[in-house]
Formats: C-alpha cells, sequence, structure tokens
C-alpha cells in the first residue's frame, strides 16, 4: 500500500503563502478523489484543497491558522489498491454522494468554521493510527439531537460562539442538531426558550451566580486578515471624521411612493441606492475623494469610474464586496447590485475580484448605526462614507415646530490628500442632493 504525500498546490496570481483557515478530515478518515481536504484562505478569497486520490488519511503537517508556503506538505494519505487488507478501493456516487464536506448550511461551503474543526496531532505514520471512518455528507432528514458533547469542545460556527456568548448560554449545555453534533442558530433559539421559561422560577443565587468560564478562540483566516486590514488602515492612515445631520423626511416620502408604484415590478427600494446616487453625483465635482493613495511610491490615482465598496457583516466577519462602475446604475439598478453583492459576500461564493478594486466605500449598520460613528478607512482608499440610523425629532421649519425625520453621515477621509474644506463640500453637496431627493432622478 503507497502513501501519497499532497502539497500545498499553487494558487496561481503570483502567491507564495496560504494560512490554512480549516480542515475537512481528520487522522483515520476515509476519503474518496475530489474529497474536499481543507480551506486555505488567500488574502479575503478561500480556497477549497481536494484530494487527487483515494485512501485513508495518516497524518495532517498543518495546523490551523498556520501560514505554509506553496508546495509544502501538507497531509499524508495511504492510498488503497485491490489487496490492501481486503478494503476496496473507495469510489466517488454520481448521485447523492457520500464524500463530501460537512459545514454549516447557514454559513455555507466556503465559510470558515474556526470552532468546530480542530487540526489532528502530527503523528507517526504508523500500525497505531485509528482504524478507517468514512466521512459522510450529513442526511436530508434531520438527525435526532446529539446530547451533550461528552470528553471534547462543542462544535459551533464562529457566529454561534458570538451568539451564544451574548445570550449567556454555555455551550457544553447545548445539544447540537446539525452534523456530528454541531450547534445551530435554531438550538441557540430552542436554549434561549427554554432558559426565558425558567427565568420566572429561577432563585436570587442562580441568577446572580459567579460565572468563570473562559473560551480562548485563535484569530484566525478571514478574522486576522480583518484584524490585519484594519490596523495596517489605522497605522497608515491619520484619519479625520466629518458628521453631518441630514433631513430624510422627502427622501423617505419620495422612497415609499417608488415602492408603492413600482416596488412589485422593479424591486423594492432601500436608503443604500439613493445614498449610492447622491454619492456618484457629488463625486463628479470632487475627484479627490474618489482615489487611491499610495503612501510607498507617494503617488494619488483618482478615478473617472465609481467601483464602490460596500461594507458587509457576514457570518466570518466584515467584508467589502465592490459594485464596478456604480455611476452606470439608476436607483433599482443600484438596489439589485446591493443585493446581489452582500448575498455574495454573506454566503462566502464572491470570486475574488468581487473583494478587490473599489475606490470608496459606503458603510451602514441600518437601525444599528447609533448617533454618530468613526468609520476606518479601506486602506488604500483615502475615503469611507457611513450612515447613521434615521430618527425624527422635534425640528423648527417656517416658524412651526414639526417633526423630521433626521440622519447623521460620519465619514472619514485621509487627511494627507483630502483637506477638511474639500471633505466637508463633498458632504455638503450629498447632503443638498438627498434632502432634495428629486434631484437625485434627473441629473
Amino acid at each position: 500500500m503507497a502513501t501519497q504525500t499532497i502539497k500545498m498546490p499553487d494558487i496561481g496570481e503570483g502567491i507564495a503563502e496560504v494560512e490554512l483557515v480549516a480542515w475537512h478530515v481528520q487522522v483515520g478518515d476515509v476519503v474518496a478523489e475530489d474529497h474536499i481536504l481543507a480551506d486555505v484562505m488567500t488574502d479575503k478569497a478561500t480556497v477549497e484543497i481536494p484530494s487527487h486520490v483515494a485512501g485513508k488519511v495518516i497524518s495532517l503537517d498543518a495546523a490551523v491558522g498556520q501560514v505554509v508556503a506553496v508546495g509544502t506538505e501538507i497531509i499524508h494519505i495511504e492510498v488503497f489498491d485491490a489487496a490492501s487488507n481486503g478494503l476496496p478501493r473507495p469510489e466517488v456516487p454520481t448521485t447523492n454522494p457520500a464524500f463530501v464536506p460537512v459545514f454549516d448550511s447557514a454559513v455555507g461551503s466556503t465559510s470558515v468554521d474556526h470552532g468546530g474543526l480542530k487540526s489532528a496531532p502530527q503523528g507517526s505514520r504508523s500500525a497505531s493510527v485509528p482504524s478507517p471512518k468514512l466521512v459522510s455528507a450529513p442526511s436530508p432528514v434531520r438527525p435526532e439531537p446529539v446530547e451533550g458533547h461528552p470528553g471534547g469542545k462543542p462544535i459551533a460556527a464562529p457566529a454561534v460562539r458570538r451568539r451564544a456568548w451574548e445570550l449567556g448560554i454555555d455551550l457544553s449545555t447545548a445539544s447540537g442538531t446539525g452534523p456530528a453534533g454541531r450547534i445551530m442558530q435554531s438550538d441557540l433559539d430552542a436554549c434561549a426558550l427554554h432558559s426565558g421559561a425558567n427565568n420566572g422560577n429561577a432563585t436570587a443565587e442562580q441568577r446572580y451566580a459567579l460565572r468563570t468560564a473562559e473560551e480562548v478562540i485563535p484569530v484566525i483566516g478571514l478574522r486576522r486578515k480583518i484584524a490585519q486590514k484594519m490596523q495596517e488602515a489605522k497605522r497608515r492612515i491619520p484619519h479625520f471624521t466629518y458628521v453631518e445631520e441630514i433631513d430624510v423626511t422627502e427622501l423617505e416620502d419620495l422612497r415609499v411612493r417608488l415602492n408603492t408604484q413600482y416596488g412589485a415590478t422593479r424591486g423594492r427600494l432601500t436608503l443604500l441606492p439613493f445614498l449610492m446616487r447622491a454619492m456618484v453625483l457629488a463625486l463628479r465635482d470632487h475627484p479627490e475623494v474618489n482615489a487611491r493613495f499610495d503612501d510607498e511610491a507617494n503617488q494619488l490615482t483618482r478615478f473617472a469610474a465609481v467601483h464602490l465598496g460596500l461594507a458587509t457583516q457576514t457570518p466570518g466577519g466584515l467584508m467589502v464586496p465592490v459594485i464596478r462602475h456604480a455611476e452606470t446604475l439608476d436607483l433599482w439598478a443600484a438596489a439589485a447590485a446591493v443585493l446581489r453583492t452582500s448575498e455574495a459576500a454573506r454566503s462566502g461564493k464572491a470570486a475574488r475580484e468581487e473583494l478587490s478594486g473599489s475606490t470608496i466605500t459606503l458603510t451602514s449598520l441600518g437601525a444599528l448605526g447609533g448617533i454618530v460613528s468613526t468609520p476606518v478607512i479601506n486602506h488604500p482608499e483615502v475615503a469611507i462614507v457611513g450612515t447613521n440610523r434615521i430618527v425624527e425629532r422635534p425640528m423648527i421649519k417656517g416658524g412651526l415646530v414639526v417633526a423630521r425625520k433626521l440622519m447623521n453621515l460620519s465619514s472619514s477621509f485621509d487627511h494627507r490628500v483630502v483637506d477638511g474644506m474639500h471633505a466637508a463640500e463633498f458632504i455638503q453637496q450629498m447632503r443638498g442632493l438627498l434632502e432634495c431627493p428629486g434631484t437625485l432622478l434627473v441629473d
């Protein structure tokens, strides 16, 4: 029986090293050809590494979170043949394949699960390797809950772990209904409901019990890329933030009327398409804001095209998919582009080219936007426009106190290349367009 060594393949585009962010197999697993062995990350793109042989995994030679150079040995597989202990060579079924990676359907096959996937210890390739076990796809029928997680760490995606922490739920007490006992969002809902039902009967001792649990979560994969990019942006760019209040009463009235008249045929409009159009129009007069600054070459590149980065929260962390040539889009085309790019980012299906090349970024937390924020510039851009939540407040208009819908724009600029006056003029022009929204449709 031969041993096959699988090395980190050349991803292309001149990439010399990648980060290993997840193993989909463990020592002792039996895999078929084309079975996904691991996920690696380059910049913000996740790439799957398949097996080109069928056999049994006898060692994993790289750990999750490790930066691996192209050509490095990452896994050894004992290749099956007809005489290998009577075990047949696994075949890939033509329908309903049994050899597929197990993943959290709420996140997507290309997302990174740091919480439940562990790299097996790097052991010797000897006869003491555990007996083979098949890696099977989850059944379409909802499995019975797995009670507890004896002797091991609960299996859950980072988004599930974060929500459990926010809800005060101990994952070791949760029953996982996902593949291999993985804890899903629905399991947290059940725990929260059960906890809520018992809160009324909880004693004071239970409600104020001392808690000492700790959880160490490695910062790897997309989360590490985000951390590095934010650190680089704050280290390299002298930020300054400019905040302006905008009366969006007329804009909201127009949006409601357009949705009533055209929502069924053209799609519904959120606030984002109006903001995108206002940015595009204001950038015509302020090209210094739609730019990228190479601080090593001391060179500023201004763009006529508006390649708009849209900050999007995903299960794995913050990503910035790019809407290219936003200057060519009307309100409904912009709305469709927002939906398409944000869904691609959240599902992990965004292509590499869809995550780079932006010239200016728009960020919004919607109803969670707060009163004011200080957004971090998406390096090497020189500006980012952020929206805060809409609130209704009394205002004096024409000598009368009236209720108006108000929203702040909190935007940051690179003070090395954007002067405060130019930044203020840019935001004031956006304000004028948004407070007189008819101009967005005719210009």
